[in-house]
């Protein structure tokens, strides 16, 4: 079997969109700092892009969750798999998503930063996936709602393949 990348999003208009999102988060966010905490490993390339077009202070931490199960269906268990750096109280915190699917990991996620006490928790993705949605989430910025596809780029991987490429993809399979 072998796989092809078709492009959905252009290396262009994914730019052009982290421009406008910096854009929002600095009005935003205007006279104060803001905390991005960059969800590993996919939403690295996009918190990295975007947070060099927010012209607020900007302070920057890292946290790695797996939802694991079976490989087709997630147990809705979420397991750290490595936690903050810095304590979130009193921040006002921005998550960083690659993309939000079906929300079981973002909610419990969530939840979880909210009882650490900041000031304001918010989240943006540069994917939205809203048809897999089995959990609400509140997302405060979205780069693109997508259709239910199967993409990589930008941080997304399939079989740890595709995460540089500078572009949305759809992995199409022969």
């Amino acid at each position: 079997m072998s796989e092809r990348v078709r492009v959905m999003l252009s290396e262009e208009e994914v730019d052009r969109r982290i421009q406008e999102i910096g854009e929002q988060i600095s009005k935003d966010y205007e006279g104060r700092q803001v905390h991005l905490v960059c969800v590993l490993k996919g939403g690295s390339f996009f918190m990295c892009e975007l947070a060099k077009r927010i012209t607020v202070p900007v302070s920057l931490d890292f946290m790695s969750v797996s939802s694991y199960g079976s490989e087709t269906k997630s147990s809705g268990v979420v397991r750290i798999v490595k936690d903050l750096d810095e304590p979130l109280k009193d921040k006002d915190v921005l998550v960083v998503e690659d993309i939000v699917d079906s929300g079981r990991t973002l909610s419990y996620l969530m939840e979880m930063l909210k009882d650490r006490g900041p000031k304001s928790l918010r989240l943006c993705t540069l994917l939205d996936k809203p048809d897999r949605r089995v959990v609400d989430v509140n997302v405060d910025y979205t780069g693109f709602q997508i259709p239910d596809e199967f993409v990589v780029g930008y941080g997304l991987d399939y079989d740890q393949k595709y995460r540089n490429l500078p572009y949305i993809g759809v992995v199409e399979l022969d």
